[in-house]
């Protein structure tokens, strides 16, 4: 179900939109030991673990590179230099991190790991470097964000616009926000397996990644979204969630969950028409085509009531992430049975897992041709229908090279390279290198609007 929020934005900040702070940015440096005169003990502490994130990453746009600088916020988690911000603030298209902590002293940093599902990203200082000049790191503490209740006042700490260890007040709005991202983390999925926090605390560009924490100073969410054209609407992950990411980074790096392909919708007032009970099943609102659950014969229009004999209601919008959680939680792999009402029949039907993929893939720029690609992902094929994942996606085309000279066209699928199958990014990466050493015409395959056609691209 779509959310009637569009036009949410990410709270980090970009270099053109830092200037107009830069001044009172440099005044706040200059004075950060008067923060928290007054403050109790907790607060002073966590003050001292928020830190400012400079980030310079990759923007692969239009057949080419491009490197662009922002600023975000994090919080330190622990002693040994573990650093926590939002996804779209540090990424694997990072180039380079610098951490300039609560003593104004800048540190390299170095990505763990990243979760775009849940907008959260894991950061390792460089430790060696903060031993040798014994540098002192203060971390925060998680709270519980299952315990927040609708007017607690909570505090949005961060670098809004460069502007270090920033304070602003508010309340929870609501603890409980349901809504589909639309805008996602740089152009991957994100929102589907957590509800939001709600705050009125002011959250400005800068303040990604900084925490929301009480009036103690325990972290009870990280700040991520604000609502364009709206006053003090703003969002935050609750920490709970945080807490199970930051162990599975910790852990591996990336975080594993499972696929079935329910599309799922909420059931308010649709329980008449299908004859249930108030506050049971799940509605699924369609099925991605060749996932497990089309194979095991589900469709539009099913009733999903249990899961392994688990009771589930899906009867509002903010029920379905939990749902989805609990599908995606399971091990890649695993047998779920589903009870499934249709029409006035229920049968149980056993799914078996596969590992969730994003429907973004690798993507690479191919300079001597002015092209950029993205690999298409498995994904990517099922929501196009495309017999199988062969093939890369043009994402960009550079004026005035062959790309473009040969006719090549963004939204183009090639499929082959001099007759080869592209089944990987390696293969045309390969064939690219091979161009820029000898130079000659290059003859690809491509699909566009299910049609195959043949381009040649020359020196």
């Amino acid at each position: 179900m779509k959310s009637a929020i569009l036009n949410l934005s990410f709270t980090r900040s970009t270099a053109h939109a830092r200037r107009a702070g830069a001044l009172a940015a440099f005044a706040l440096f200059l004075a950060p030991a008067a923060w928290g005169a007054g403050m109790d003990r907790g607060f002073n502490q966590l003050l001292n673990a928020v830190v400012r994130i400079d980030v310079r990453e990759v923007d692969i746009n239009g057949g080419t590179r491009r490197f662009e600088a922002s600023i975000g916020s994090g919080v330190l988690l622990s002693s040994d230099g573990l650093v926590l911000t939002n996804a779209h603030v540090a990424s694997p298209r990072a180039v380079e991190i610098t951490v300039t902590l609560a003593s104004l002293e800048r540190v390299g940093a170095k990505l763990v790991g990243w979760d775009h599902w849940t907008d959260l990203a894991l950061l390792r200082l460089d430790m060696n470097d903060v031993k040798r000049r014994r540098l002192k790191l203060t971390h925060g503490e998680f709270g519980d964000s299952d315990k927040l209740y609708t007017g607690e006042t909570v505090y949005a700490v961060g670098t809004p616009f460069g502007l270090t260890r920033t304070v602003t007040r508010g309340i929870i709005s609501n603890p409980n926000r349901y809504f589909e991202d639309d805008n996602g983390v740089n152009g991957y999925e994100t929102g589907a397996f957590n509800t939001w926090l709600q705050t009125d605390a002011a959250i400005n560009p800068g303040n990604s990644g900084g925490p929301l924490v009480t009036e103690d100073g325990r972290i009870i969410g990280i700040t991520s979204r604000g609502y364009l054209g709206a006053n003090n609407l703003g969002f935050a992950i609750p920490v709970n969630v945080a807490k199970v990411i930051v162990a599975g980074l910790v852990q591996a790096g990336a975080i594993n969950r499972s696929y079935i392909g329910l599309v799922p919708k909420a059931l308010q007032d649709f329980e008449a028409f299908f004859s249930l009970a108030i506050d049971t099943g799940m509605l699924v609102d369609s099925v991605d085509p060749g996932s497990p659950a089309a194979r095991a014969g589900l469709t539009g229009g099913d009733v999903l009531l249990a899961i392994n004999g688990e009771k589930i209601d899906g009867r509002f919008p903010e029920q379905l992430p939990p749902i989805e959680n609990l599908i995606a939680s399971q091990p890649v792999g695993a047998s779920l049975v589903l009870t499934i009402k249709r029409g006035a029949r229920v049968n149980d039907v056993t799914v078996v897992t596969e590992k969730l993929e994003s429907s973004v893939g690798e993507e690479w720029v191919l300079d001597a041709w002015g092209l950029s690609v993205r690999k298409v992902s498995r994904t990517f094929a099922r929501e196009n229908q495309l017999a199988d994942d062969t093939g890369v996606l043009v994402i960009g085309i550079q004026p005035g090279f062959p790309a473009d000279v040969a006719g090549l066209q963004t939204g183009d699928i090639l499929t082959k390279i001099n007759e080869k199958p592209l089944s990987s990014l390696e293969v045309i990466k390969d064939a690219h290198a091979a161009y820029v050493a000898n130079p000659g015409p290059t003859l690809f395959e491509a699909l566009r609007d299910r049609r195959v056609s043949l381009f040649i691209l020359k020196p």
